[in-house]
């Protein structure tokens, strides 16, 4: 995962944050190991945010728009009331198995509903009302996930979206096919304007943008 902390100052966060539990620092390198782009990992620093902020909130339902190999599903779960539930979409059926051997592993089977498949047609099917949504997933189409989300936030609710300083691809214009890069400079000037959440953009890493709503 790219980051905008400098390393020395990234070494030292993670050197005073609480350890990985053995579940994720196993899948940390596993997946570090045997899948491509590991870098899309939340990792110690990221998926610890992640996991302070789920036991902040105690949510009783999250929604998480891409799986991948279940790092921040997991940490995302520290904070659920005993009988909440998270909901976490993945588009590449590569991953399931092994997101569901970790999710096992931390004796999560019965808390995580996993989704295969596209979030823009999975999303409307799920009838629920969430406490807590992190969007991680394909970049053109973060402001479609925002806009579908959004409803089905609770007021108060949160939502938070990864990767929103983009490598640093969100200072410079974007070539004409680099939709991503397109996708997350949009978004963020979607935010920005808008009134209906309350946000905080934390250069974390990739960029974390937090959204309360009102």
């Amino acid at each position: 995962m790219f980051s905008m902390i400098h390393p020395d100052y990234e070494a030292y966060a993670e050197a005073h944050t609480s350890a990985e539990t053995d579940v994720l620092y196993q899948l940390n390198r596993e997946t570090n190991l045997k899948v491509m782009q590991p870098r899309m990992l939340s990792g110690h620093l990221q998926g610890k945010i992640l996991e302070m902020i789920s036991c902040m909130l105690q949510p009783s339902q999250i929604l998480e728009i891409g799986t991948y190999t279940g790092y921040s599903a997991i940490a995302l779960c520290k904070g659920l009331q005993e009988n909440g539930e998270l909901h976490t979409i993945e588009i590449n059926p590569e991953h399931e198995n092994m997101a569901a051997t970790y999710f096992n592993k931390a004796g999560l089977s019965q808390k995580i509903k996993q989704y295969i498949g596209d979030a823009l047609a999975i999303i409307p099917a799920i009838d629920l009302i969430f406490d807590l949504v992190f969007i991680d997933a394909d970049k053109e189409n973060y402001t479609a996930y925002f806009e579908m989300v959004l409803p089905k936030t609770r007021k108060g609710g949160f939502i938070i979206a990864d990767n929103v300083l983009w490598s640093g691809k969100i200072f410079t214009e974007p070539l004409d096919n680099d939709t991503e890069t397109k996708g997350i400079i949009d978004f963020n000037n979607a935010i920005k304007k808008d009134s209906r959440v309350e946000k905080l953009l934390l250069p974390v890493r990739d960029g974390l943008m937090i959204m309360r709503k009102l």
